[in-house]
Order: C-alpha cells, then structure tokens, then sequence
C-alpha cells in the first residue's frame, strides 16, 4: 500500500470507495465495465505526483483545521467550512484537470450531489474535510475521466486498451 493510499485510509477513505463512484459515473457509457477496473484507474491517478501532492496538501490543511492551528481567519473558514471559500475545488480541478474537459464536469457533478463516501465526509461533527470531500471528488473524476478517454481511443480508432 502507498504512503498517499495509506492516509486516504487514515482519513476514512478506501480505493474501492472511490472506484464506486467512478464507476458510477462511467457506467451508462461502458456496460462492460468493472469495479476492478476503476480500481485500477484510481490507482493510476494516484501515481501522478501531482495528485499526490494536492492531496498531501488538503489533507494536512484539514488535520490543522482539526487541531486548531490554523491563524485566523482561517481557521474560521475551514471550522465553518465556508460556501464560499473555494480554494478546495481550486485544488481538486487541479487534479481533474489531468484528464481533460470529462474530469472537470464529472467532478462539478460529484461536486453537487455528493454520492457515496462524499456524502459522509460532508456531514458535520465528524472531522473537517474541507479539502479531502473535494480532493476525493477530484480523484474520483479524474479516475472516469481516464477509462472515458482510452474507452474512446479504442473505440475510435481500433486501438489496444492502453496502460
């Protein structure tokens, strides 16, 4: 298990329960699809330092948060887990973004209706996961994002499943 897989865990987040809502997202477009699949797409995500890095980053924003040593008037902010503070979806396009136009309006979805393991990691008294409910969603989008795209290529152009 990696170090970034590891923390997701810590933070009471799995793989599987981001694989579920990518696989929700691209299951009306590929019947054939399978849970191990979008597993397997997460985990690609994952490997990108990038995306490492942004969640690194939130995560640690939130555990601050948590233990209260954030200066004012941010802590505040990620106390209240302001609507209008969006420096947490600024970071999760970031992560969208690595798979184009599909990642980012998947993610705005996700984003609204908060599906699955986003629907826990948004209620209140249990942690301050301002960042991580939008870095998952990010994840989690950019996971469909990737099978929709070499699900296209294949299509398209009669093209091996790339890796």
């Amino acid at each position: 298990m990696s170090t970034i897989e590891a923390l997701l865990l810590e933070r009471g987040v799995s793989l599987q329960e981001v694989a579920e809502i990518a696989y929700q997202l691209q299951l009306p477009y590929n019947a054939a699809l399978t849970l191990e699949q979008c597993v397997e797409s997460v985990r690609a995500v994952l490997s990108k330092r990038e995306v490492q890095y942004a969640l690194y980053t939130g995560i640690a924003l939130d555990q601050l948060a948590e233990q209260g040593k954030l200066p004012q008037p941010l802590q505040a902010i990620m106390e209240k887990d302001e609507p209008l503070y969006g420096v947490d979806e600024t970071m999760a396009l970031g992560i969208t973004n690595v798979y184009g136009m599909i990642g980012l309006t998947s993610f705005g979805y996700l984003d609204k209706m908060k599906p699955g393991i986003l629907q826990k990691l948004n209620e209140k008294g249990k942690g301050i996961h301002v960042f991580l409910d939008d870095l998952v969603a990010g994840l989690a989008a950019a996971a469909s994002a990737r099978i929709a795209h070499q699900d296209e290529k294949a299509r398209q152009y009669d093209l091996p499943d790339p890796q």
